[in-house]
């Protein structure tokens, strides 16, 4: 496996590889109503380059393909981590993890976990601070705000961290 920058061409396949995964790896935890609301096929793939060439995007190729991809903001918001379905359990979103963590050295990483994700982020040490649910083309889907610190977050420092991710401290997990 290769790790590299993104560049425009993978754009459009990036967008077939998030559509599939989505609609395969997370189909043992939403309907096929979410799954459609969530991954219609339809990305607007102007909007997504721009935001992959505004973050520090990594695309994993195996053998020439393209088999995963995550990008994250200058802050340390990880926004996009998807593997090709029949290339789960390889490392790959690790690698990708691993590389893109090591980019936010001065930020605490946060990302909204999908319901299959979450166990993947707990394994790295983030910490599940708010289950919420989204609305996406009309339909309610189940996420998890997480975040990975330098070091656990006290009881103080989660209620700073969710005051400024959403202003208020609501029921915590």
């Amino acid at each position: 496996m290769q790790l590299r920058a993104y560049c425009p061409a993978d754009c459009p396949v990036l967008a077939q590889l998030f559509y599939e995964t989505v609609h395969t790896v997370n189909a043992r935890d939403y309907t096929q109503v979410q799954l459609n609301a969530w991954a219609d096929g339809r990305v607007d793939l102007e909007e997504w380059n721009r935001s992959f060439l505004e973050h520090t995007t990594v695309v994993a190729q195996v053998s020439g393909c393209i088999a995963g991809f995550g990008d994250m903001t200058c802050t340390g918001y990880l926004d996009r981590l998807y593997v090709h379905w029949q290339m789960q359990s390889m490392g790959i979103g690790t690698a990708i993890c691993d590389y893109l963590e090591q980019t936010a050295k001065d930020f605490a990483i946060q990302t909204h976990a999908s319901i299959t994700a979450r166990p993947f982020f707990e394994r790295r040490g983030y910490q599940a601070l708010l289950e919420e649910q989204v609305t996406r083309r009309g339909v309610l889907l189940r996420r998890c705000w997480m975040v990975k610190t330098r070091s656990s977050l006290t009881g103080c420092e989660r209620d700073r961290v969710l005051r400024k991710h959403c202003g208020r401290v609501p029921g915590l997990l």
